[in-house]
């Protein structure tokens, strides 16, 4: 059996990545889905039987609500895909060295 602490290959390390990646974008956007839908759309008759600022809430939610829950879904996402980064060791350096990435001049 291998050991769990053994170094992964970079291989093994992106199909992780990208599995976690996907995962965090499935939850993202199941929110979304069930907050512009749901709230928007299918559940708008029982939340507007509740006032904010007086206004419905269901057509709150479908006007306003879910503009905002989007912005914020994209500040979760920025967050997550920063711990994502930490955990696989695909985090951006501020040390990294820009010169070896340019290409070289004609001496």
């Amino acid at each position: 059996m291998a050991d769990s602490n053994a170094p992964k290959t970079l291989a093994e390390r992106r199909r992780a990545y990208w599995r976690d990646n996907l995962r965090i974008m499935a939850w993202l956007m199941a929110v979304w889905f069930i907050v512009s839908y749901g709230c928007g759309i299918l559940l708008v008759e029982p939340l507007n039987k509740i006032q904010l600022g007086g206004y419905k809430l269901g057509f709150w939610m479908a006007q306003q609500g879910s503009i905002y829950v989007f912005v914020i879904l994209i500040f979760v996402y920025v967050r997550q895909m920063n711990r994502l980064d930490e955990k696989h060791g695909f985090t951006e350096s501020a040390d990294t060295d820009t010169e070896s990435t340019k290409p070289k001049e004609d001496v």
